[in-house]
């Protein structure tokens, strides 16, 4: 009682070291004594065969007496028959998961030699499992994986048998290759490849797999992914509601992994392997499936998939697959080919194997892939040699009922079997007589008399044409595309193939291109500017893509100047769709910076675009479907406007490289041009503000508080130069939030977010502190000076978009999101518009709205003199010459007197109004803005419009004389006369009145009697009244120089 207490049975041997080889022969006395399973002794057994495992792998480690020991006593065999007698579930799955820890953890190959041994481990792979237990079909395939990975020259032998011409390993691997579980599926191909690539050094196994298993298996694998595809298709045209998304994604994703699978089978380069699956791929998969579906319905009554799904499932060949004979044979159909390749031949396919026939069809295999090879085992396997251990007890008995049955069949699979070697030992020295190999007598006849008569019907790469028409949509636009990029980036296919229909070839010297397919790509660029465009970003984007690709080359570009007036032609039409959305607020700016740096940042990459299963379905606008905003129509204003705006850029980058010039106007904010962290700067004479830093995580840091044209910098003095400081911290005022803490006067809370591409995405705070200053004053001045600083980053951003779009300045106003209802109602637009055709001066109008500061609005035009008004801001934009012309005066001056002197004595003359700038003194000039005025309120309604216009003759009247009382109206129309002869300067301003008790609030010079005289009469008599703007020297000055 003593011995077993201690002993492992009883759980007391602690004392006992269970990693030994005597704690080995215990186990095996265990074994020995309990080799019929009962329900009693179940759990015993299994902990033994785990206990045993831990010693073997104990053992290949530190002593290898462990496996003498099991090796002799032949332990294995007690694991298969603990199998053989149907033990139950709970034995099979943890003899199977321990039997794959096994195998995975030895590292020897002396012990996995011994493990090997004795044919055992072939039996238990050949056993027959409940496969319909999803735990045991798990740990079973994923022993038969670990097996494979064990695979070398050496191991190879214990799997195949030469004698008995088996390998059980992989036919039995096999027979799940179209199994439910997607584990198990891709397991099965693990395990194949494995199998290949260790076949390449063994001809018997070589044969053997290409003569028993290559045909059955390559056969059903292309009819599963043929079914996989019609399913797939099935999907796509029920779908019109976008409910089964997940379900078309899982289907996309299978067939991707099908064709990922192929193509690792073919870079093997297993030659007789990739020959067999090459003719499969062709003939009874690629060709009749999806090139086949290629034509329309006229032609083609039972094609079996659609047009947009097949040209989505060629893209991704292409894409994937790189093996030559394959991709080019394809291709040259598709370049080349008509419907003679599917010519039926039904006289010489009764003489043909099942993988060489001479009809291209997609049929389904005549027997299934466990049929076939059962067949073949058994045609290829002695009557008098039986592998022991091979099957269960009694199933030898079924297995040679089943051989009498198969008799009448087997001469058939003979002749199948020879002519199988005959055209499999045929070498093939290049890729000409492999695609000759592909195609039947007839159609190399058919080809040669349609290359001599010079004219071939290609319907194929007609529909790949007429399928690029975006007239009503861009859904087969975008497959066409990237069909075109995928052939064209293809290793496998030939450049010549290519360059005899001028198709476009990336990397390569070109003297001509395709005009048809450069045509279409430029209809759909002029089709996608179009405000009622549907054509999608991501169609544009590879438009642009093989558009430069066709005429680019690494030294010139040859596009022909009629193909490129049209793409400008393309450009201007983005321009103007830009400008209808152009906007004032800050979220366009917002958005247009997003947007370039979303373009520039995630350029469009073809292989993801072709593993997304939602451009399968038709282009849908609403956002609610989860599709990325490249691959479906805008919906709504805001979509609307960042479509506008990426087009503009695609369209302007295309433009531009094609005629080789760099990009100088964008990003908006050069990241060479703003300031890092760590610069040292020159601080002398900048306005500074001390300030303690305090972060969220409490860390205080004392900094000196710098506001820049675009960034606010947090700055520490330099130690070792006086007047010098070193950058902290810099964010863009742009990105910057601003508010006033509760509880202390002195401290602000100031957040800066970092800048996104994802206009959907939360942004993320790069500074988000309390900042305190020495008193309440210097936190106003901080304020200020930040939110200034703010307004005029945005205010040069909106600026320079203007310019970038051919506009002409934007009132501040705008920039501050305050509206101008006068010029509002009359365009309805969000901003003005200014013929700049007209030879006449320019002129600005300042719509004063009570109680909001306003601006002028700078007028760009070929003006050749710059005239200055006696109460005028003028600033130039550094492109053209700019006039402004302000008439803005005081009320006691806003009223024309009768009797005015040509020359406005200086005390009528009209006060500048104080100025509220938010910009410095020094950079109003820079920035080509006129300085913001605060107007008294007043009654809107009784606002009176003043108007000047002086008519320049050749004898021009002294000004005064004459006093021009027609209306506001009747002045606008004669403004907008477009008279070539006659050149004008006018100046039209909305004066305000004061009521009774009111406070003016604008600052006047001291008016001389007369002025005093009049200001009570402009109060109670508000009249229309003209200014003069000029003395007689200027004039004639002008009249000159017109």
């Amino acid at each position: 009682m003593f011995g077993r207490s201690r002993s492992w049975v009883g759980g007391q041997g602690k004392s006992k070291n269970i990693h030994s080889l005597d704690h080995l022969k215990y186990l095996y006395h265990v074994l020995t004594k309990n080799t019929t399973v009962t329900d009693h002794n179940r759990n015993l057994l299994v902990e033994t065969i785990r206990s045993i495992t831990e010693i073997l792998i104990w053992g290949d480690q530190n002593d290898s007496s462990v496996f003498d020991f099991f090796l002799e006593k032949n332990m294995f065999a007690f694991f298969l028959n603990i199998l053989r007698q149907k033990s139950g579930r709970y034995v099979c799955v943890q003899l199977l998961q321990t039997l794959n820890i096994l195998f995975e953890n030895i590292s020897h190959e002396t012990s996995l030699y011994y493990l090997l041994s004795n044919n055992h481990v072939n039996s238990i792979i050949v056993h027959k499992f409940d496969f319909s237990d999803e735990e045991i079909m798990a740990y079973y395939i994923s022993f038969l994986k670990t097996l494979s990975l064990k695979l070398n020259n050496h191991t190879v032998h214990f799997f195949y048998n030469e004698h008995t011409n088996d390998f059980a390993l992989y036919t039995e691997a096999i027979k799940f290759f179209n199994h439910p579980e997607s584990m198990v599926r891709i397991a099965v191909r693990t395990i194949t490849l494995n199998v290949y690539k260790v076949s390449l050094d063994n001809q018997h196994m070589l044969h053997y797999i290409r003569d028993k298993t290559a045909v059955p298996y390559f056969s059903n694998l292309v009819w599963f992914i043929g079914s996989h595809v019609i399913e797939l298709d099935k999907c796509v045209q029920t779908d019109e509601e976008h409910k089964n998304r997940g379900k078309l994604s899982d289907l996309v994703a299978e067939h991707l992994d099908h064709l990922h699978y192929l193509n690792d089978i073919l870079i093997i380069n297993c030659e007789f392997l990739n020959d067999v699956l090459t003719d499969h791929l062709l003939n009874r998969l690629f060709l009749p499936l999806y090139v086949y579906s290629l034509v329309s319905q006229e032609q083609s009554e039972d094609r079996k998939i659609n047009p947009q799904v097949s040209l989505y499932l060629l893209s991704q060949v292409f894409l994937i697959i790189h093996y030559q004979p394959l991709v080019s044979a394809l291709a040259d159909v598709i370049l080349n080919g008509d419907l003679s390749v599917f010519s039926t031949q039904p006289e010489q396919s009764a003489h043909k194997s099942s993988a060489t026939t001479g009809v291209r069809r997609f049929t389904k295999p005549p027997e299934s892939l466990e049929r076939s090879l059962e067949m073949n085992r058994h045609r290829g396997r002695k009557k008098t040699q039986k592998r022991p251990n091979y099957k269960n007890v009694g199933e030898e008995e079924e297995e040679e009922g089943r051989g009498s049955e198969e008799g009448p069949e087997e001469e058939k699979e003979k002749a199948k079997e020879i002519e199988m070697v005959v055209m499999e030992k045929c070498k093939i020295s290049d890729v000409s007589t492999l695609t000759e190999q592909n195609i039947t007598d007839e159609e190399k006849s058919a080809a040669a008399a349609a290359r001599a008569e010079g004219q071939r019907n290609r319907p194929f790469l007609d529909l790949v044409y007429s399928a690029l028409d975006c007239s009503v949509d861009d859904y087969q636009a975008l497959f066409v595309l990237c069909l075109l990029y995928a052939m064209s980036h293809s290793k496998g296919i030939n450049a010549e193939l290519l360059e005899k229909i001028q198709l476009p070839v990336p990397e390569r010297e070109k003297s001509s291109y395709s005009h048809v397919v450069v045509e279409r790509l430029i209809r759909i660029m002029n089709q996608a500017a179009q405000p009622d465009g549907r054509v999608r970003l991501a169609t544009l984007e590879l438009s642009c893509l093989l558009l430069k690709q066709s005429v680019l080359s690494s030294t010139q570009c040859i596009i022909k100047d009629v193909h490129l007036a049209c793409l400008e032609g393309a450009r201007e039409e983005s321009l103007h769709l830009l400008r209808t959305f152009y906007k004032g607020e800050e979220i366009f700016l917002d958005m247009f910076e997003d947007e370039y740096r979303s373009m520039t940042s995630k350029p469009l990459n073809v292989e993801y675009l072709m593993m997304d299963a939602s451009i399968l379905l038709p282009p849908t606008g609403t956002p609610l479907t989860g599709i990325d905003f490249v691959k479906r129509l805008p919906c709504g204003d805001v979509e609307k406007t960042r479509r506008a705006i990426r087009v503009f850029f695609m369209l302007r980058s295309l433009s531009l490289q094609l005629q080789g010039e760099p990009e100088t106007q964008l990003p908006l904010t050069r990241p060479e041009d703003l300031i890092k962290t760590d610069d040292v700067l020159d601080l002398n004479n900048s306005d500074l503000i001390a300030c303690m830093v305090v972060t969220k995580d409490g860390v205080q840091a004392q900094r000196f508080l710098a506001v820049d044209v675009y960034q606010m910098s947090l700055v520490e003095p330099e130690t070792k130069r006086l007047g010098w400081g070193v950058v902290k911290f810099a964010g863009l005022l742009q990105d910057m939030q601003v508010s006033g803490v509760e509880d202390d006067s002195r401290a602000l809370n100031i957040t800066i977010h970092k800048p996104t591409s994802n206009p959907h995405a939360k942004p993320l705070p790069i500074l988000q502190a309390n900042f305190i200053f020495a008193d309440h004053i210097r936190c106003i001045i901080a304020k200020q000076r930040l939110a200034k600083g703010r307004i005029q980053a945005r205010r040069m951003k909106m600026q320079r978009i203007a310019a970038l779009l051919d506009l002409p300045v934007q009132p501040s106003s705008e920039v501050l999101g305050f509206a101008q209802p006068a010029a509002a109602a009359v365009s309805q637009l969000p901003f003005r518009f200014y013929d700049q055709s007209r030879r006449g001066p320019a002129f600005a109008t300042v719509d004063k709205v009570p109680g909001f500061a306003v601006a002028h609005v700078t007028q760009h035009g070929p003006t050749p003199l710059s005239l200055t008004p006696v109460t005028s801001s003028s600033s130039s934009t550094g492109q053209s010459d700019s006039i402004t012309t302000n008439t803005a005066s005081t009320q006691s001056a806003s009223q024309g007197s009768p009797a005015l002197a040509p020359a406005l004595a200086p005390s009528l003359t009209p006060a500048s109004q104080p100025t509220i700038s938010l910009l410095s003194d020094d950079n109003t000039d820079a920035l080509s803005v006129e300085s913001l005025t605060l107007l008294p309120p007043a009654d809107p309604p009784r606002l009176r419009a003043f108007s000047t216009q002086s008519s320049i003759q050749e004898d021009p009247e002294p000004p005064g004389e004459e006093k021009d009382d027609t209306s506001p109206k009747e002045q606008s129309q004669e403004d907008a006369s477009p008279n070539p002869e006659e050149a004008s300067l006018s100046g039209s301003t909305d004066p305000t009145e004061t009521t009774p008790g009111s406070t003016e609030t604008e600052t006047t010079e001291p008016l001389s009697g007369a002025a005093e005289d009049q200001a009570p009469k402009s109060e109670k008599e508000p009249a229309e009244g003209q200014l003069e703007l000029e003395e007689d020297s200027e004039l004639d000055q002008e009249t000159e120089i017109d």
